[in-house]
């Protein structure tokens, strides 16, 4: 039996990554796709475990082989999913996580048209830029970038299948474990 493929989206600080931390401690079996990036590694952060940290140079070598199933430019960094992993994975039975913005949800859904899409939205706009400002690690200009950003990203939630908003993280966490356990048993 194959496995099932997971796509969470959402703007910058509206908590995705953490809220997928959460589901795979709360979800046994469930795996998270290391996504390719050009982007500089933040602190803590180690190549292969949160991303697989490659130059530019690389980067584009590996999207011109097709190695990648979907690819982004998001805030002036490159990002891909491996299209040789989220093959095995499935194949082995596997359910995987794709957390990727929702243009690569777009480039996946037309490789994988029954893949199950997440997106998290944050309670308000305002909340997104304190969420942000609470971060201390990008720049003001950044800052304004990403909000302008998730203003176009907030109008593709209707694309997915399911929308959770993230306005208290506990209730956010059950609702997305609960969203997976039901399409787990799905068939």
């Amino acid at each position: 039996m194959k496995g099932k493929l997971f796509v969470i989206t959402a703007p910058s600080g509206a908590g995705k990554t953490s809220l997928i931390k959460a589901l795979l401690e709360d979800e046994p079996g469930l795996r998270l796709s290391t996504s390719y990036t050009t982007r500089t590694p933040r602190p803590g952060e180690q190549n292969g475990r949160e991303y697989h940290f490659v130059d530019e140079p690389t980067f584009l070598a590996m999207r011109d082989r097709g190695e990648f199933v979907e690819n982004a430019e998001v805030h002036g960094n490159r990002y891909g999913t491996s299209r040789k992993a989220i093959t095995e994975t499935l194949e082995r039975g596997e359910d995987l996580i794709l957390e990727i913005d929702w243009q690569g949800a777009r480039q996946v859904r037309r490789l994988y048209p029954d893949c199950i899409g997440i997106f998290v939205l944050p309670p308000s706009l305002e909340e997104l830029e304190r969420r942000l400002r609470g971060r201390g690690q990008d720049a003001e200009s950044v800052i304004r970038q990403r909000l302008a950003n998730a203003q176009a990203e907030l109008t593709h939630a209707g694309e997915f299948k399911y929308a959770i908003i993230n306005k208290d993280f506990n209730i956010a966490r059950q609702e997305l474990a609960s969203i997976v356990r039901k399409e787990r048993r799905a068939h």
